[in-house]
């Protein structure tokens, strides 16, 4: 009986020793550290999320879609979870389109996280999962696509692996893009499976953006471009499509192409948007505005005649016109037709240097034209405080001075709507609400427009410097330039590399439409202007007219 008692007594004890260390360990876990314990709960069953917001569609004036996003996931794994990591490489490369052995690799890196894959589109992704890989997740993301792959690929830019616009519009819309991230509160049970979603904060989707670009135009631009890189082997080359009574940028076209899909396969250079982003001496498409000057002046008319030799000497310089001649005499439209270097540098110094460089500035030279798109260069002008006495003997024959194929264009087009200089632009809307644009001024009367722009029909006419252009049913206008670039190794004018341009509108005595192309250091076949870049233009204007119902004229 004493032995039960004892037994009893013992098994009394140690239930009340457990139930004190309970007691004891209540007190401990609820009292002294429950704040904390309750917080890691918390954390482990309700966790925060960013909702990423989705990025505004950029579109070309008719509603082509030219950028979208859709939805995609970022494919990562933990490497310490993984039991088989080759055989896990093996299902997986297939799927995420890399190397199996980048992916064993990543696999078997002694780390806790690694992605495999960054914006998988969502099929892909589904695959991905559906594997059933343990320590392999995917995170829902938007990734950005370029339905038409190449197409304004320059213009538009690209997106990065974090969502951030990286160039183009892409960078310098992207805080109006990108719209604003949402968050959520989702709380999961024991096994991490979501068992309710708060939405805190709703995502803000990028407005759109509708530009000025005709996807059509963009389309026959570039592949005008490619066919000029094919025959002439440039460095590079761009054109740009606009309406010159508005500013309207219709095709802004750069060669090489990149595939805004896939950007890093290209280089970093072919990745510039060389239509606002190169500088180059412009050459005769110049002389067009140093004749502007001079007839605004009234100092010439288009008939008044100049006495023009093969060369001229300007203090220490010697400049010759391109082929040799005996001296002639020529009108102002004849030196504008036949883009004598001679004649030119005769009119410039009729308006001499002060009245010269006033013009220059008055075309909107050496400051940015201000177009929405970034890496904009504002080219270069001289001082007049420090022009040499043989300035006035290279200026006004384009050399000297740097400019950008957007300033030129923009420049011409107040020569072809009137006199009127107005910002070009290419975002037409946002959100679907115009944009309001900055008003033009007014640089040279209409009645000097007239008479250059008639002038100019000279140089696509029998004896000018492009004659061979012709559209039927078209009157065309535009200048030629053919232009030496500097070699730097010896800071003198190169005999081999060359700037080749064409500056054009149509109809000629009512512009719609104006084209300016620039080719680069073409390499083979020629390097003038009017054999690489005018019959550029033509193509190019060819289709763009008719298609937009310009009238003949």
């Amino acid at each position: 009986m004493a032995a039960v008692q004892s037994r009893i007594g013992g098994i009394f004890g140690l239930f009340f020793l457990l139930l004190l260390l309970a007691a004891g360990r209540t007190l401990y876990l609820g009292v002294l550290h429950g704040a904390s314990l309750r917080q890691v709960a918390s954390n482990q069953q309700l966790t925060a999320e960013t909702v990423t917001a989705q990025r505004g569609t950029i579109s070309d004036r008719n509603g082509v879609d030219l950028a979208v996003s859709e939805p995609a996931q970022d494919i990562s794994a933990d490497p310490y979870l993984l039991k088989d990591p080759l055989g896990a490489a093996q299902r997986l490369a297939p799927l995420i389109g890399v190397p199996q052995a980048s992916v064993l690799r990543k696999l078997s890196e002694r780390r806790g996280f690694v992605y495999l894959a960054r914006a998988l589109p969502a099929k892909a992704a589904q695959q991905v999962l559906a594997l059933k890989i343990p320590g392999i997740a995917g995170a829902q993301v938007m990734r950005r696509v370029y339905p038409r792959g190449t197409l304004a690929a320059q213009v538009l830019g690209m997106v990065g692996t974090e969502g951030k616009g990286l160039a183009g519009l892409e960078y310098s819309r992207d805080a109006l893009l990108r719209g604003h991230s949402g968050r959520r509160e989702v709380v999961s049970d024991a096994i991490g499976q979501p068992v309710s979603i708060t939405e805190v904060h709703p995502e803000v989707p990028g407005p759109s953006l509708s530009l000025t670009l005709d996807a059509n135009i963009q389309q026959r631009t570039e592949d005008v471009l490619g066919a000029v890189g094919r025959v002439f082997n440039p460095k590079d080359a761009t054109a740009i499509v606009m309406d010159p009574g508005t500013g309207a940028v219709l095709a802004m076209a750069n060669w090489p192409q990149v595939n805004a899909n896939e950007p890093g396969t290209s280089a970093a250079a072919a990745i510039e948007n060389r239509a606002v982003g190169f500088a180059y001496e412009p050459g005769s498409t110049f002389k067009a505005f140093t004749v502007s000057g001079a007839l605004q002046q009234g100092l010439v008319s288009p008939s008044t005649a100049f006495n023009v030799p093969d060369l001229i000497h300007v203090a220490d310089r010697t400049i010759h016109d391109d082929t040799e001649h005996a001296e002639e005499t020529l009108t102002t439209s004849q030196i504008l037709a036949r883009s004598s270097n001679v004649g030119a540098i005769k009119i410039g110094m009729v308006e001499g240097a002060a009245g010269f460089n006033r013009w220059v500035h008055a075309f909107g030279f050496g400051a940015p034209t201000g177009i929405e798109l970034p890496g904009e260069e504002m080219g270069v002008t001289l001082p007049l405080d420090r022009y040499s006495g043989s300035s006035m003997g290279n200026l006004p024959i384009g050399q000297g001075e740097l400019v950008t194929p957007i300033q030129m264009a923009s420049a011409y087009s107040a020569i072809a709507n009137g006199g009127i200089l107005r910002p070009p632009y290419i975002v037409s809307s946002v959100g679907g609400r115009p944009r309001t644009r900055a008003a033009g001024h007014r640089v040279i009367s209409t009645a000097t427009s007239a008479a250059l722009r008639q002038m100019l029909e000279g140089v696509l006419a029998p004896g000018g410097t492009a004659s061979e252009v012709s559209i039927p049913g078209y009157q065309l206008a535009g200048k030629t330039g053919t232009a030496s670039k500097i070699d730097h190794a010896t800071g003198e004018y190169s005999k081999t590399a060359y700037v080749a341009s064409f500056i054009g509108f149509a109809p000629a005595s009512n512009p719609k439409l104006l084209c300016a192309v620039v080719v680069d250091e073409p390499q083979t076949g020629s390097i003038y202007g009017g054999r690489v870049a005018a019959p550029a233009f033509g193509q190019i204007m060819s289709f763009a007219l008719p298609y937009l119902r310009i009238p003949p004229g």
